[in-house]
């Protein structure tokens, strides 16, 4: 069994209908920092990270307590809106909080497919720092579930899962929080 650490990134200087690459605000620098702490006993492990600044100002923390790099990897990011128009992207992303995979159609049943296949070739434990919706495919799937948001997972939570390289199991789901994407 491989265990992976899905690891949301911290809080942002903007959502998802703000700004298309926002780092981390103050506070996202602390649950950083909180989330590295927490994880540095287990390592170093190797780690990936979404490419999007938010995720790789998160990973930034865990880099720095083990003096590595975390391999970055378009696969984990975030899941791509129909139009960059931010206020398209905001009432796109709020609309689909509340459908199914089958739901939002092919396009997205595919990147999710895309993104638990990447996950499950992964061979050795691994810190994946990744986002919202892509953690909760991870979760849908250990759970047959196939709702977009099975789980509101907190900014910098740790969401732990171990795969078989052909499915899921979920150990340990991330601290939850009201906030739903951002």
């Amino acid at each position: 069994m491989t265990r992976l650490y899905l690891v949301r990134h911290g809080r942002a200087t903007g959502g998802f209908g703000d700004a298309a690459d926002p780092g981390l605000d103050a506070t996202g620098h602390q649950q950083a920092a909180s989330m590295a702490t927490r994880l540095a006993p287990l390592g170093p492990l190797p780690m990936m990270t979404s490419p999007l600044r938010r995720a790789r100002d998160t990973a930034a923390a865990l880099e720095r307590e083990w003096n590595t790099m975390a391999l970055v990897d378009t696969g984990i990011g975030e899941i791509p809106a129909p139009s960059d128009d931010l206020a398209a992207r905001e009432a796109w992303i709020r609309q689909a909080m509340g459908q199914t995979w089958d739901e939002l159609g092919v396009r997205y049943t595919s990147w999710r497919t895309m993104v638990t296949e990447l996950l499950l070739r992964i061979k050795v434990d691994t810190v994946v720092v990744s986002h919202f919706v892509a953690i909760n495919a991870v979760i849908g799937q250990a759970a047959g579930d196939d709702r977009i948001m099975c789980a509101p997972v907190a900014n910098a939570s740790v969401t732990v899962v171990d795969h078989d390289a052909h499915t899921f199991s979920v150990v340990e789901i991330g601290e939850q929080d009201a906030t739903v994407v951002q």
